[in-house]
């Protein structure tokens, strides 16, 4: 009881030390949020115009908005990758770290959300998708499967996140039975969660470069690669600012992870290639696009292309450094993250309508509009996982706690 009654207390000053900084964290916060200020303009002017002031169309429905929402879902994998050698293998190291992958997942499946959001084009009217209110199509619609495993994975990173947190404010030991179920249940449910974006695309017919059997292992072991890389570089940024975390073990570790993880993407990349070129049917027409071009259509060559390069590169690069060499393994993981980025946005969702099911090929590439709303989620994202950060380190290193009856 008197835990629930200090809940309010630590609402308010968990929202005070959250927002209060020095120079540079202001600076980084009034930068966060003109980016996001832009975004929510640009995003004004699609409302009130239609999607037709994007260079999205009619025979290319999916671009910048839905790669990035695919991207996202595997970054939320970050709080998984800490939490299976935490709490599965016991790796004592991770234990302390487990958080920000944890804060790490709520910030970016927040950001995932606006992009189904801005993606909509008429948000308004995705009041159909609430159960018992509008036809939410449950267990037929993918899509309604998608609303579901999202919505459970935030909500489960949610309580682990402020459990832990509240624990520690009031300097506890949290209760097994009140922060396991919930541990597990995300390590499970994030599995579920890449599965079924994965089973989004390749479950419609009409689209045959996303009818692959391998779509939904790539879609796990790029989410894994992608989480862990971005779970590097924001542990030695946040060792920077603070040393309430010890962050090498952990930093370790997943670079283990990381190094098995880009053999696999790389293995699996190249076993959905040699498929589709070595059939040689039909169906490889949006593969041809996607690598050659096509009729002298030519646009995503260049991406797909850079991706695989970066991919490679920071393979060499891992496997020729050890864990002392920060910066190239930071170079390595950076490079992971744009070729991610490229491989389940742009370089996955576009071919599937070029060309399109009439044969017609109607290119696309996101306008200035797409990209300033793109920036405006993302630097939302970052605004929650800064303030997430913040609040944590706060609580660790024993500035914030509760006081002693």
């Amino acid at each position: 009881m008197s835990a629930l009654l200090n809940y309010p207390r630590f609402l308010w000053k968990a929202l005070g030390v959250a927002t209060d900084g020095g120079i540079p964290f202001i600076t980084w916060m009034t930068a966060l949020t003109a980016i996001a200020l832009v975004g929510i303009n640009a995003w004004a002017h699609q409302l009130s115009g239609g999607m037709a002031l994007t260079a999205l169309n009619d025979h290319v429905s999916w671009g910048l908005y839905v790669g990035n929402f695919s991207y996202g879902v595997g970054l939320a994998a970050g709080a998984v990758t800490m939490m299976l050698p935490a709490y599965i293998f016991h790796d004592d190291d991770m234990h302390d770290v487990v958080i920000v992958g944890q804060i790490l997942a709520v910030a970016v499946i927040i950001g995932s959300l606006i992009f189904v959001t801005v993606d909509i084009g008429r948000p308004e009217q995705s009041w159909h998708l609430i159960p018992y209110i509008g036809r939410f199509n449950w267990p037929v619609s993918m899509l309604s499967w998608d609303v579901v495993v999202l919505s459970v994975y935030l909500g489960l990173n949610l309580h682990a996140t402020g459990y832990l947190l509240y624990m520690r404010y009031l300097g506890r030991k949290p209760e097994k039975r009140w922060i396991l179920p919930f541990i597990f249940g995300s390590i499970v449910w994030a599995f579920s969660l890449h599965t079924v974006a994965a089973f989004l695309y390749c479950g419609l017919g009409g689209r045959p470069i996303w009818n692959s059997a391998v779509l939904a292992p790539r879609f796990v072991v790029s989410a894994f690669l992608s989480g862990a890389a971005i779970m590097v570089i924001s542990l030695q940024i946040l060792s920077r600012f603070t040393d309430t975390f010890e962050v090498k073990g952990a930093i370790s570790t997943l670079l283990k992870i990381v190094r098995v993880t880009i053999l696999l993407n790389l293995f699996l990349v190249a076993a959905e290639v040699f498929t589709e070129f070595y059939t040689g049917t039909t169906h490889a027409v949006s593969a041809q696009y996607l690598f050659f071009g096509l009729h002298g259509h030519n646009a995503l060559v260049p991406w797909i292309w850079s991706a695989l390069a970066m991919e490679v590169v920071a393979a060499l690069i891992l496997f020729t450094s050890d864990d002392t060499h920060l910066l190239r393994l930071d170079i390595a993981c950076a490079l992971i993250l744009v070729a991610i980025w490229i491989e389940k946005g742009m370089a996955m969702v576009v071919p599937g309508f070029v060309p399109d099911t009439l044969h017609d090929i109607v290119e696309y590439l996101p306008n200035a509009l797409e990209w300033k709303v793109s920036a405006g989620v993302l630097a939302v994202v970052l605004m929650v996982f800064t303030l997430g950060l913040k609040l944590a380190s706060a609580i660790f290193s024993g500035e914030m706690r509760a006081e002693k009856p």
